[in-house]
C-alpha cells in the first residue's frame, strides 16, 4: 500500500507511534493547570515541549499557543485582528483566490460585518500576483486592516512569494498573517526570520495526533481571548491543555528536523517521475511546473480523463490519492484554486493529487508511476467527459 495523501492528512509517524505507546503505559495522567506534584509534572512536560517546538521553528516558546490545529488559529488570528474594530477606519482584507476554505470562510463571515475583501490576482503558474499587490497597496495601504497569503498551497503544493509579501506588509505597517499549514514539516521554516506576524500549524499534517496545533504570534498580547475558560494558553485559550497533542506535535517536529535532507532526494524522485509521465504521454499538465513547489506534491492531470477515475483505479491498486484537497474531493469540478490559476475544466476536471511524505522512497515513485502509465493507457480509450 502506498498513502499518497499526506497533504491531506498523514499517518502518525511512527516515532509519535513508538512515544504514544510507552506514554499511555507508563503515564502519569493529570490536569497540567492542578497544584499538585503530578500536575506540576504535566505542565512541566508541556513546556518542555512548547520550548522545542520554538526551537525547531525559530521562535521564542512564550509565542506559541497551543490549540486544536490551524482551522481554530485561522478563526482566533482573523477574531483578534477583526472583532470589534470598526470598517470605517481600515476597511479592506487582503487575501488570495488560492486560500484554504478556513481563510475563505472567515473572509466572508467579516465581509457581511462591513469589510471589503480584496484578492490578490493569481498567475497562470499558481503564485499570486505580486505586482497586483503592490498596485494594490500604493492606493489602499494605509487603509488595509490585515492581509492573508498562504505559504504553500494545498492542492498545487506552489510555493507563494512570502517573504516578497511579508517585506510589503512591513513597509505599509499591515499585519500580515501566512497560512504555514502545508508549508511546516515540508520544507525549513523560521518564524523570527520570515517576517510574520502570524503563523498556524496542523499537528496531523505532520504526523502528530489529529486535533493538535498551534498559533505563532509575533506579539502574542494582540492575540484575544477566543476560548474563554481558566486562563490556560496565557489566557489565549482556555480549557485544560491537549498536553498529548502537544507532546506529540513537538515529537514530529524534532522528526522533521532531522530528517529535513531528505527532501533534497524527494524532490529528484518527484522530477523524474513527472518527466517520465509526459515523455510516455505528451499530453500530461503538471499544475504549477514552473514555479518553486513543495518537494512532496504533485498535482497531475491528462486532459479527457476524469480524475475520479484515475483515483478509483489508483486505489483499486492500493495508492491512495485525492482529486483536489481533502475538503473538495467529492466535488467532480474545477477546484476554485485551478479556476483562480485560469485552468480550463478539461484539465481542471482531470487532476489528481500525488502528496508524499518525507520517508517516501524512490520505489513509491516508480510504484505509483507504472501504475498510472497503465491506467492513463486504459482510460484514454474512453471518454470521460
Amino acid at each position: 500500500m502506498i498513502y499518497a495523501d499526506y497533504n491531506g492528512s498523514a499517518p502518525l509517524h511512527k516515532n509519535v507511534r513508538e512515544y504514544l505507546a510507552k506514554r499511555i503505559l507508563e503515564g502519569p495522567y493529570a490536569n497540567p493547570n492542578a497544584i499538585h506534584s503530578i500536575g506540576k509534572k504535566m505542565i512541566f512536560g508541556l513546556e518542555k515541549c512548547r520550548r522545542m517546538c520554538a526551537q525547531i521553528l525559530g521562535c521564542h516558546s512564550g509565542q506559541i499557543i497551543f490549540n486544536s490545529g490551524s482551522s481554530e488559529g485561522i478563526s482566533h488570528i482573523f477574531h483578534s485582528l477583526l472583532d470589534g474594530k470598526n470598517p470605517n477606519d481600515k476597511k479592506y482584507i487582503i487575501t488570495s483566490g488560492i486560500e484554504h476554505s478556513a481563510v475563505v470562510e472567515a473572509c466572508n463571515y467579516y465581509a457581511a460585518r462591513g469589510f471589503e475583501v480584496y484578492k490578490v490576482k493569481t498567475l497562470n503558474n499558481g503564485q499570486i500576483d505580486i505586482n497586483d499587490l503592490k498596485t494594490f497597496l500604493d492606493k489602499n495601504g494605509n487603509n488595509t486592516i490585515m492581509l492573508s497569503i498562504m505559504a504553500a498551497n494545498n492542492e498545487t503544493g506552489v510555493i507563494q512569494p512570502w517573504q516578497e509579501v511579508s517585506s510589503l506588509c512591513q513597509q505599509y505597517q499591515i499585519p500580515f498573517f501566512s497560512d504555514t499549514t502545508q508549508y511546516i514539516g515540508k520544507t525549513e521554516f523560521n518564524f523570527e526570520e520570515s517576517g510574520m506576524d502570524y503563523a498556524v500549524l496542523s499537528g496531523h499534517k505532520i504526523g502528530a495526533m489529529v486535533g493538535s496545533g498551534c498559533i505563532i504570534a509575533k506579539d502574542p498580547s494582540t492575540l484575544s481571548n477566543f476560548i474563554f475558560g481558566g486562563g490556560q494558553e496565557k489566557g489565549k485559550r482556555g480549557g485544560t491543555q491537549n498536553y498529548l497533542g502537544a507532546e506529540t506535535l513537538a515529537v514530529a517536529l524534532d522528526a522533521f528536523e532531522k530528517t529535513k535532507d531528505h527532501y533534497k532526494s524527494l524532490k529528484e524522485y518527484r522530477l523524474e517521475f513527472e518527466k517520465n509521465i509526459k515523455e510516455a504521454f505528451p499530453s500530461v499538465v503538471i499544475i504549477g511546473e514552473e514555479s518553486p513547489r513543495l518537494a512532496t506534491t504533485t498535482l497531475i492531470s491528462l486532459p479527457g480523463v476524469h480524475g475520479q477515475a484515475v483515483q478509483i483505479e489508483l486505489e483499486a491498486q492500493d495508492i491512495f490519492v485525492t482529486t483536489s484537497s481533502a475538503c473538495s474531493d467529492n466535488q467532480p469540478e474545477t477546484s476554485k484554486v485551478l479556476r483562480s490559476m485560469g485552468i480550463e475544466d478539461v484539465i481542471g476536471r482531470g487532476v489528481v493529487r500525488i502528496s508524499l511524505c518525507c520517508s517516501s522512497t524512490k520505489d513509491d515513485y516508480e510504484k505509483i508511476e507504472s501504475v498510472l502509465k497503465d491506467i492513463y493507457a486504459k482510460l484514454t480509450k474512453i471518454a470521460s467527459f
